[in-house]
Order: structure tokens, then sequence, then C-alpha cells
């Protein structure tokens, strides 16, 4: 399978990458992926280049090749990755902390691709860019084939936020950060909302990665840290993320299973705040029970991907005093990047790890 290149606006270097890069081409339910290989990119002044190291099957992965979330075909999937950058545009590239980016970083980088210009990034909501780019969420084509993590190369455009990570930390610990990680940091970021969790009761439902991490971050911060799963043995992994059992009602719901909005919103205390994650939307709508809110002058909020600060706040995080909790143990299997449909069957079953991570060539 092969895609045409239609070349974007602005000036581009062709940089011929030997021996050619690799990407698995989703082209619609039902069908296995395809590799195709890619000999070279059109990059632009402030693009980078990144060889892939690891790369993680998020939820949002399963339910696009199940036919669950729509996505335009062909596509180039995946969005949790780690890898090391191997080629920069004419015009340089900048880490989110405002210093240049070197060949050989190894980096880690989000979602989306945001213009910095319009009204919503200008409110500091960059994930909502007005002319909004998402990796393994747009079609292969006008920016090239290495769209998604799923390849041994992806191409990232300028408007991504890019984070250097320490060459210590595995592979497995980082590759979810761009998606699991920082998302749950901005969860908990947003539950605070400037103030100490010191003390502060925290109810999180759902133990998948976003809950668990969440549970982490919130427990690193002094708050104690309920976690709701109806699956056992996901409950007593939370406890080595800092879960424990409360003994009164949260000030602070966070909602990451998609499933449990109805008993959030009940569930918090007066004053409290929900935030809804949802991490396998799309969900049954909710009835709901707005006297209650407004009477018991309860906040909700919702909370979808991050910004370029949260995510360099959760690698900081996952580089510091996070190593005290099973971050690494998250990835319970690795394979090929070539097996990547016995990946994703794998990570769709019952009781599956929390990741599957997929690696190219090995």
């Amino acid at each position: 399978m092969g895609t045409l290149l239609i070349r974007p606006p602005g000036h581009h270097r062709d940089v011929a990458l030997r021996p050619a890069a690799t990407a698995m081409v989703w082209i619609g339910e039902g069908h296995p992926h395809e590799m195709i290989a890619v000999p070279g990119v059109s990059l632009g002044d402030a693009d980078v280049l990144v060889a892939v190291e690891m790369s993680t099957i998020c939820g949002s992965d399963v339910h696009t090749v199940q036919g669950r979330r729509s996505a335009p075909t062909p596509l180039v999937l995946g969005h949790e990755s780690v890898g090391r950058v191997i080629a920069i545009g004419d015009d340089g590239a900048l880490a989110v902390d405002g210093t240049p980016l070197r060949i050989g970083d190894r980096v880690v980088w989000s979602v989306t691709v945001s213009c910095a210009r319009c009204d919503r990034c200008l409110r500091g909501l960059p994930q909502k860019c007005r002319d909004l780019g998402k990796y393994g969420h747009d079609r292969i084509g006008v920016h090239g084939d290495l769209t998604g993590a799923f390849g041994s190369h992806v191409q990232l455009r300028a408007g991504t936020a890019i984070v250097r990570v320490p060459e210590a930390l595995p592979a497995a610990v980082l590759a979810p950060a761009g998606c699991a990680t920082a998302t749950a940091w901005a969860a908990v970021a947003r539950a605070a909302q400037g103030r100490d969790l010191e003390g502060v009761t925290v109810r999180i439902h759902g133990a998948g990665l976003v809950g668990l991490s969440a549970a982490a971050i919130a427990a690193d911060q002094g708050a104690l840290v309920e976690v709701l799963d109806p699956n056992p043995e996901r409950r007593a992994l939370a406890a080595r993320f800092g879960a424990t059992a409360l003994d009164r009602e949260p000030d602070v719901v966070i909602e990451a299973s998609g499933h449990a909005v109805a008993e959030a919103l009940a569930g918090v205390t007066v004053g409290g705040i929900v935030v809804l994650v949802g991490s396998v939307f799309p969900a049954d709508p909710v009835p709901l029970d707005a006297e209650s809110i407004v009477r018991r002058l309860v906040t909700v909020a919702g909370v979808h991907n991050y910004t370029g600060a949260e995510l360099a706040a959760a690698v900081g995080f996952l580089a510091g005093r996070g190593r005290a909790y099973p971050f690494a143990d998250a990835v319970g299997a690795v394979r090929a990047l070539a097996e990547i449909d016995e990946a994703l069957l794998a990570a769709a079953a019952p009781g599956a790890p929390l990741r599957i991570a997929l690696v190219p060539g090995r």
C-alpha cells in the first residue's frame, strides 16, 4: 500500500531515510494493518523527525479498530511513544522548556498539534485549537505518512509540545506519558484548582492507567486517595499507586472510567469538585440532577488531553517522586511492531494488562 504525498504549503526539506521508515496503516474495521515503507519525508522548517523507541496501545486505539470510535482512513494509529530526535527542520525547534532541541535528544510529545495563535490557544487551551491536529487520529496524506506512533518514526509538526526525558527512565514508563500520565496530571491539577491537596480526600472511579496515575499524583501531593473499580486485581494494584480507603465523603471525585458519572456526581461532598476524564467515552448519556448540584455547591469540570506545561510536569513527576510507584509494571507485554493486530486483540481481551507495547524492529 502507498499514499500520494501532497506537499503542504511553505518551505520544506526532503530527508531521505536509509533504511526506509515503516508504518503500520489501518484501513478500516475488519481489515488487518498493512505495513508501508516510507523512504523519505518532507520536513517543515520547525518539524522534528523522531525514531520511535517504544509505543504503547491506548484504549482509544482499541476502540477505533473495533469501530466504536470514528476515524478517517487510511490512518497510522498510536499516540503514546518515546523516541529520539534524528532530524530537525531548517529553522530549528524548541522543547517545552524553551531550549533548542538537538539531534539525539530522547523525547516524548503531545498527542495534539496546535497553532499558538487562535483564541483558544491564547486562552491556554491548545488542546482545543481551532486548527487542531492529532497524532494517531489524522488521515495520512497531506502531512505525510509518519503521522502516528505505530511506525518506526513519527514526523512531529510545528505546534507539537515536545519534552526531553531522562536517559535512565525505562521506555515503558515514558511511552504512556504523552497520553495517560499527562491527562492524569491535568485532571489532578484541575481538581486542585491551585490549592494544596494535603489532607484532601479524593475518590477515583476507574483503575485504568489514567486513574492509577491520578491516584499516584494526588497521593504524592498529600491527598487521601480511594480508587473504585469492579476488578479486584485492579483494586489491589491501586494500593501500590497510593490508594487506600476513605472514611468520609470525598472532596474531589475524578471519573476516569467513563461508566460511573452518575456515581461520581452523587458521591462528592458539599462544595466538592467532580472532574470527568472519561477515558472510554463515548458513554451512555447520564441524567443530571441539577437541583442536587446547585444545592450542594458542586463544581463539575471536564478534562480532555492536556497542555504542554502539563506534559512537562507529568514527565518531571515520573522522573522524580513518581519513581516510588510501579509505573514500569503498567506494560505487561512487549510485541514487535509487525504484530500490531495480535497486540490490539490482546489489549482488548478481558484481563489485559494496563498497556501492551510495540517496538520497531524487534
